[in-house]
């Protein structure tokens, strides 16, 4: 399958055409961001712990029934996908308060919730990606209440999938990030990633952030956490 033209380039990823008009090759960068775009970097081997963590998880995810993009990985750093029209939600699943949640509600951070939380946010980087509610994405023509629920559907079985696998590497599940797509026929699928950027990682141990809070929070070690979560997902 031959890279063609670069469709569009994000934050942490470059996308490009392919041979096949339905399949996309996505090309993983070592860029870092946070606070939207406020506070840059890079992550040494980066690109590749989070390609190679994505496609893991959304392997492991579509054995579990949820529908993903992935089609093949072909280098540590590359990935064919499925083209999908991005529906403009970010969906946070929460388990435990920290980050903005804990800001935002005046709470400390590590309360383990009764039940999973969740939340939308528009994408949309000249708004902030404000928080927004279900009505809102309906309202404004984000989503069809169909799709709401599926999507609200999906985000929970990805988040029971994950909490239980986590937990295995000792590793707890303490909030993340999903994006979803449509696919040509119209069936709504799980995008984008599932990496060290788009969850928070605590060792259940130590509480170790094993994630991007390290980059964000400038505690330090930000490789050393990113590679300890490879190692941990695939033993090396």
């Amino acid at each position: 399958m031959n890279r063609k033209e670069m469709l569009y380039e994000g934050k942490a990823k470059k996308v490009y055409a392919t041979d096949d008009p339905e399949i996309l090759l996505v090309d993983y960068k070592d860029d870092a961001t946070a606070f939207n775009g406020q506070k840059k970097g890079t992550i040494a081997g980066k690109g590749a712990i989070n390609n190679r963590v994505t496609n893991f998880m959304m392997r492991l995810l579509e054995k579990e029934g949820v529908p993903t993009h992935f089609v093949k990985e072909i280098s540590d750093r590359e990935t064919l996908v499925k083209k999908v029209s991005i529906i403009p939600l970010e969906v946070i699943i929460r388990n435990i308060s920290a980050g903005s949640f804990a800001k935002h509600y005046g709470v400390e951070e590590g309360i383990v919730f009764p039940e999973p939380t969740i939340e939308f946010s528009y994408k949309n980087d000249e708004l902030g990606d404000p928080l927004i509610n279900e009505y809102h994405a309906f309202a404004l023509g984000l989503a069809s209440k169909e799709e709401i629920a599926e999507i609200k559907r999906l985000a929970f079985k990805v988040n029971d999938v994950m909490k239980a696998y986590f937990k295995s590497l000792n590793v707890d599940l303490v909030d993340f990030k999903l994006e979803f797509g449509r696919l040509s026929d119209g069936s709504v699928v799980l995008a984008d990633e599932i990496s060290p950027d788009t969850c928070r990682f605590w060792d259940s141990e130590t509480h170790e952030k094993l994630d991007k809070d390290r980059f964000r929070r400038d505690l330090g070690n930000v490789e050393d956490a990113y590679e300890e979560m490879m190692k941990r997902i695939f033993g090396k």
